[in-house]
């Protein structure tokens, strides 16, 4: 069974940092692009970044390009997510996904398989 678990959310003030993680069990996903959304409180649920299976690609939202950092690990099968200078609007629950090919894509449909999420929160 694929499992995704994601780690590193919490409290912090704007301006401030932080880095996700997100192991993924059950599958090898070096084949596989890696993928981080959010959703805030009473949105649709968004994209913010993604990867390409080998990490020579990557993709951002217009929002968090130049402050976010998606990286990938294979041999461990782990995605992170660095944010920095970040803001109170970046507040939501973030999830890593799966993508169902190697190619990094920004739309939902592409991703097959969903951590639970980690809360964010930026105060200002």
């Amino acid at each position: 069974q694929v499992q995704l678990v994601e780690s590193g959310g919490g409290l912090v003030q704007a301006g401030g940092s932080l880095r996700l993680s997100c192991t993924a069990s059950g599958r090898t996903f070096g084949s596989y692009a890696m993928g981080w959304f959010r959703r805030a409180p009473g949105k649709e649920r968004e994209f913010v970044a993604a990867i390409k299976w080998s990490g020579s690609s990557t993709v951002y939202a217009d929002s968090v390009k130049g402050r976010f950092t998606i990286s990938r690990d294979n041999a461990k099968n782990t995605v992170y997510l660095q944010m920095n200078s970040l803001k109170p609007e970046d507040t939501a629950v973030y999830y890593c996904a799966v993508g169902r090919t190697g190619w990094a894509s920004s739309t939902r449909v592409d991703y097959d398989y969903w951590g639970q999420g980690t809360q964010v929160t930026v105060s200002s």
